[in-house]
């Protein structure tokens, strides 16, 4: 079978029908990987045995006949900042090189109950910390669509697996863009669900009030799928949200006809790339010819989105990480004379650069006489700019702008200046901020036949709208 052409539906049709098996077609991916992923980096860890194992559980359904379930024999793989029992996670860090988890993330599990096939974890910026995905402590992603470039991060081997088809579909997570930017560099789809849609549970955290698990995949049609099996309330997670969850692939072919869409000014100013301007304007006027009312709107704090972000995200990370001590799971450093001497060698030697940055970051936006200047203000800028997008939903029904300002840049060309990489983020984070979904779906390519994303916002917990707008004009 051709894996350009394996999309959930047609795999899950294959093994159904008897074309083919679940456990030939993982067999098929780990000789993919085998063949490109020394080149590519995407994987960090296998789980071979585990795969085979359910991959051999769905073709003892089909060969009874049973109706096999949602995902049954997809190959799919994880992001390594979701645990797995019984398999590796490390979240891109050295401090974790040896961590296996006792118990899965609850979207992990959604996904195997739903019979996918999880061939195995995915490397990604340590800690979710990064929009390149060069601060893996084990080796950066390189994109397939050009290897002498970045595919976007955190979620950059979630993205490059799907692009390199070495996987059908992903898991990924975001907490400032760290979905829909790796699959606007990579050229597929990212969606992002509204914080509380799906459960966090085993999510190793990076910014609690901001992280979300999502799909990444290569049709609009199959991050519906996805999301529809990994949504829902979970009682293991106090903030997911128990509100119904609508069947998202039946809602996908409702006319797009008569809905408005939003374009801010303020996502098309100075920065933006030239290509991807004319890329994403051309995109928004292929939805206009759809039907679509194309409605200009103004979210005015939009230039406070970053620096509000890089406080929140930093301030939320240093609490998070100080479990990372060597006291009880993970690396500890040896030769240490007393308790505060191990506690410094174990975080120094086991955090890279970004992760240790954003640590004394957030740590001094924290401290006694700095929580208000810093935190403080922060989270009243957020409020703002919430208030923006609701202001904004008044008019329309969703939002249209680019994922990002540029198509994927050169490996090593922002590592030595993060102010130039933090601003890689600046048309995802307000997202992130405010806790609306978000997808990003492929909408052309540079000279140098990169991929660009168009980027749909939408309101809280209406998911379908934004799948809707993407799945016409992926159709069209």
């Amino acid at each position: 079978m051709d894996p350009q052409s394996l999309t959930i539906a047609a795999t899950r049709a294959a093994v159904q029908e008897r074309r083919t098996t679940a456990t030939a077609l993982a067999e098929d991916f780990y000789q993919r990987i085998e063949k490109q992923d020394a080149l590519i980096g995407a994987y960090l860890t296998l789980s071979k045995e585990r795969a085979l194992a359910k991959a051999a559980e769905i073709d003892a359904l089909a060969a009874k006949g049973r109706e096999l379930p949602p995902l049954g024999g997809v190959p799919v793989a994880i992001k390594d900042v979701m645990v797995t029992r019984g398999v590796r996670t490390t979240a891109g860090s050295k401090i974790l090189g040896n961590y296996v988890p006792p118990y899965d993330c609850t979207a992990v599990a959604r996904m195997e109950s739903a019979g996918a096939v999880v061939l195995g974890k995915l490397n990604c910026d340590e800690f979710a910390m990064g929009s390149s995905n060069e601060n893996s402590a084990w080796r950066p992603v390189r994109n397939p669509r050009d290897l002498s470039r970045v595919p976007g991060g955190s979620s950059g081997g979630s993205a490059a697996a799907v692009a390199a088809n070495m996987a059908v579909a992903t898991l990924g997570s975001d907490t400032g863009g760290s979905i829909r930017q790796p699959a606007s560099f990579c050229g597929v789809v990212g969606l992002m669900p509204t914080y509380g849609r799906v459960s966090r549970y085993g999510l190793i955290a990076f910014a609690s009030s901001l992280d979300r698990i999502g799909p990444l995949a290569k049709t609009v049609k199959d991050a519906a799928l996805v999301l529809r099996t990994i949504a829902g309330r979970d009682p293991m997670d106090s903030s997911s949200v128990d509100v119904p969850v609508p069947d998202y692939v039946s809602e996908l072919g409702k006319p797009v006809r008569g809905l408005k869409l939003g374009v801010p000014k303020e996502y098309f100013g100075e920065g933006l790339d030239d290509e991807v301007r004319k890329a994403v304007e051309t995109a928004i006027q292929k939805l206009a010819t759809l039907g679509c009312e194309i409605v200009p709107i103004s979210l005015p704090h939009t230039k406070y989105a970053i620096p509000t972000y890089y406080i929140v995200a930093t301030a939320e990370a240093s609490s998070n990480l100080a479990r990372f001590d060597g006291v009880r799971y993970g690396y500890r450093a040896g030769d240490a004379r007393t308790l505060s001497e191990m506690y410094r060698r174990t975080r120094g030697q086991g955090f890279g650069a970004e992760v240790k940055r954003r640590i004394m970051l957030g740590a001094y936006a924290l401290s006694a006489g700095y929580y208000d200047a810093y935190y403080l203000k922060a989270q009243k800028v957020r409020t703002l700019l919430a208030q923006d997008f609701a202001e904004a939903f008044k008019k329309v029904d969703a939002i249209v702008t680019p994922t990002s300002p540029t198509a994927a840049f050169k490996l090593g060309e922002k590592v030595d200046d993060p102010l130039a990489m933090y601003l890689a983020d600046i048309f995802t984070v307000t997202a992130d901020l405010v806790g609306i979904p978000g997808i990003s779906v492929p909408c052309g390519e540079t000279k140098e036949r990169l991929p660009i994303g168009l980027q749909i916002l939408g309101k809280h917990f209406d998911e379908a709208t934004i799948l809707q707008v993407g799945n016409a004009f992926e159709q069209n």
